[in-house]
């Protein structure tokens, strides 16, 4: 059990703490950048080397195999696009590898279940899973301002809390499987929030409203809940 106070099982520094990163789309490369910018030293995998040329040349260094990359780092964090990629490259590939006491962060937006089921096999490799899943989008990755959902151990949140601050804000969810939990709520959320968006401009429109007073002038009111300002996410891992 990871021990209270967020030092397990030695305190996170860019000196010592080894970072492996798999997959550098557009977040997970911003996300890795930060990392890097901020000391730690990162390995990163990619199926497709070439894609890991921007983050080598500011000092990443570049794993042979996701067993590779295990083996050598003592956080690694996953972006890897659908939640097939996430059993195949975790489940059967990466945990295998696992040195015991190396913690996976999962930042893929995946499935509750799979998140519990890495995080019990995590365990059995006397090692730990978190499931991180963010919001923010591109910019967010960029600027280290993303919303980050974490489900599982509360003490190894914490301990990873020096990570995290680089990248955004982490707000502790739950058990394993609540991060990615709260992920889908924050999309239905979205979702809502764009519907009605939507039927407001077709509204403002249809009464002859120019749209960008339209949307200036709700945006001081109780509609100016940023509504005009989300993206959907589409996840570019």
């Amino acid at each position: 059990m990871a021990q209270t106070g967020g030092r397990y099982p030695a305190p996170i520094a860019p000196t010592r703490t080894r970072i492996g990163w798999m997959g550098i789309g557009v977040m997970g490369g911003a996300m890795a950048s930060r990392l890097i910018s901020a000391g730690y030293s990162v390995s990163v995998y990619a199926r497709t080397p070439s894609k890991a040329t921007s983050l080598l040349s500011i000092g990443a260094t570049l794993a042979a195999s996701p067993a590779e990359l295990a083996s050598s780092s003592d956080v690694i964090f996953t972006m890897i696009g659908h939640p097939s990629d996430v059993r195949t490259l975790v489940l059967d590939t990466l945990l295998p590898s696992l040195s015991p006491n190396t913690v996976i962060i999962d930042h893929t937006s995946s499935h509750p279940a799979l998140a519990r089921q890495i995080y019990d096999s995590a365990l059995e490799r006397n090692c730990y899973s978190i499931d991180a899943p963010v919001s923010g989008g591109d910019l967010g990755a960029r600027d280290g301002k993303l919303a980050i959902f974490a489900g599982g151990d509360a003490e190894v949140v914490e301990w990873l809390k020096p990570l995290f601050d680089i990248l955004g804000k982490v707000n502790y969810m739950g058990s394993a499987g609540k991060g990615q939990s709260c992920k889908i709520a924050n999309q239905i959320v979205v979702g809502g929030s764009l519907v009605g968006l939507s039927e407001g401009l077709v509204f403002a429109e249809k009464a002859g409203l120019d749209k960008d007073k339209f949307l200036e002038a709700v945006r001081g009111g109780a509609a100016g809940s940023h509504g005009d300002g989300i993206v959907w996410e589409e996840d570019d891992w």
